[in-house]
């Protein structure tokens, strides 16, 4: 996995991310996803929603409306706790997120307790025992119970909203500001995210809405017209990929933490009761599509959460170890009824669901996975982009950059290459092989630069395929087919490669692994 600053670099020079606006120097947080950046996502959520909606006959989709009515935000509490915990720093006048500075405090402490464990094992060897050495190690384990407890103390203080225990935290752990070093902190105050905006002509408290903080709302106000249009019955999903905007103070990470994103969301409604074990099943069925992709099991986690939201009763979280660390990647919570019953008590209408096994009527309870799209292409794109050292065609060992995206979620599928370009008959039969390919997948022609450069371009961008043209081909039509990963090459008939790239490249092989 590449380092951090490579791989912002990588993104932009290739074409997968730009910074928003760059030519009026850059819009803070704001990201323009390029050629290859905007085909990797759509391929990313292609895989979630065929996942969500074609394995699953009880889960179907739905686009909701980014402007919703402000009773909605009322409803589900984002006007009254749609709070980050905000601090300044009087000499910098920098401002942070209270909790994250805490966070980085403690992983600045847990990284003093990997540094012993490492020189452990450096130490012992093959017979070191790990797990026996963080519990049994005396040094370890205080660096553990210390960060330990400075995370359970800010967890009590968030979860009581107490911003005068989370300012007198950072006071007691000594924590100072990340750029100047100053410990002069401001009170701890709450901030609320939404972004908010005018609807009509008129200016006013009357015609504001806001830009949706999150999709899970358009899915629940569409509760009973989705179930009766559909006749469904319980338990059923409804999935939806949107838009969301949060007005982040910190935004950072490159596109980890933006103030627009994507989400990919899917509410499950179940009978009050069944909950948790359907949590549970959601659990396993999120982290087997994540592993699906070849992400090792050492790159993902469960994180369960200690400070739980007002509207849930179990959550945790599936970490990916990003260049930077385990940072959340998709929440599956357990939403309880919440939000139906909120909607329901402000709009006066039933949102309730009749049950004719039982006979009765009941508002469901919801089980939610949500994922953010973006951060699950900066999963792909880390995991993905490695240095090499492979053999050149004259036998002398060189460097090379890849990134080894899974086949069905590259950008370009196969790339068709010409031998040489200033030979006519080579061009043409590639273009005549390209033309024909194109038709099956996502394909790119080139005939710029020696045969090697251009192997190399389009290892950089994740092409699984290269397609040569040669003399030899003229005479028996068969190309030489090159696998980006094994570096292998074989000699195919024509007519036989797009079978042969579809084996590898179709998205039906990673659902056919979920079903």
């Amino acid at each position: 996995m590449a380092d951090f600053k490579t791989l912002v670099a990588h993104c932009k020079e290739y074409g997968f991310v730009y910074q928003s606006s760059e030519i009026y120097d850059g819009l803070s947080a704001a990201y323009d996803y390029g050629p290859y950046g905007v085909e990797l996502k759509n391929n990313i959520k292609r895989y979630w929603w065929e996942a969500m909606t074609r394995l699953h006959a009880n889960i179907v989709g739905i686009d909701a409306s980014i402007f919703m009515a402000p009773q909605t935000w009322k409803a589900s509490g984002h006007v009254d706790a749609f709070n980050d915990p905000l601090v300044d720093n009087k000499q910098s006048k920098k401002r942070y997120r209270a909790d994250q500075l805490i966070e980085g405090y403690a992983e600045k402490v847990l990284a003093k307790a990997d540094k012993e464990v490492t020189k452990a094992k450096k130490r012992f060897g093959e017979s070191f025992d790990e797990a026996q050495y963080r519990s049994t190690n005396a040094r370890v384990m205080g660096y553990q119970e210390k960060a330990d407890a400075a995370l359970k103390r800010m967890n009590d203080a968030l979860g009581a909203g107490d911003m005068q225990a989370l300012y007198d935290l950072i006071v007691e752990l000594e924590i100072a500001d990340p750029e100047s070093g100053s410990r002069e902190w401001t009170d701890v105050r709450q901030f609320n995210l939404m972004f908010s905006t005018q609807l009509g002509a008129v200016a006013g408290e009357a015609g504001k809405i806001y830009l949706r903080p999150e999709t899970a709302q358009g899915i629940f106000v569409n509760f009973l017209n989705v179930q009766k249009s559909t006749r469904q019955k319980l338990p059923f999903g409804i999935a939806q990929i949107g838009k969301a905007f949060r007005n982040e103070i910190v935004a950072r990470q490159f596109i980890f933490r933006m103030r627009e994103f994507e989400q990919m969301e899917m509410q499950f409604f179940v009978k009050p009761g069944t909950e948790l074990d359907w949590y549970a099943r959601w659990k396993a069925t999120r982290m087997q599509w994540h592993r699906t992709l070849g992400h090792p099991e050492s790159k993902l986690r469960f994180h369960d959460h200690e400070n739980l939201a007002h509207y849930a009763n179990a959550a945790v979280d599936i970490e990916f170890d990003f260049p930077f660390g385990f940072r959340e990647l998709e929440g599956i919570h357990s939403r309880t009824d919440f939000d139906l019953a909120a909607h329901q008590e402000l709009s006066g209408k039933k949102l309730q669901y009749f049950d004719a096994e039982t006979q009765e009527s009941y508002v469901p309870y919801v089980v939610e996975t949500s994922i953010g799209c973006d951060r699950m292409f900066l999963a792909v794109m880390s995991h993905a982009l490695q240095e090499e050292t492979v053999p050149d065609a004259d036998g002398k060992d060189s460097t090379r950059t890849v990134l080894k995206i899974p086949a069905p979620l590259a950008p370009v599928k196969v790339a068709v290459l010409p031998l040489l370009k200033n030979r006519e008959e080579l061009t043409s039969k590639a273009a005549a092989v390209f033309d024909a390919l194109k038709l099956h997948f996502p394909c790119q022609y080139d005939e710029k630069d020696a045969i090697g450069r251009r192997y190399r371009r389009q290892d950089a961008i994740g092409t699984p395929y290269c397609v040569t043209v040669d003399f030899d081909t003229l005479e028996d039509d068969t190309v030489t087919v090159r696998d980006r990963d094994t570096l292998e090459q074989v000699r195919l008939p024509i007519a036989e490669v797009a079978a042969h790239v579809r084996e590898q490249v179709s998205l039906e092989q990673l659902l056919a692994q979920l079903v």
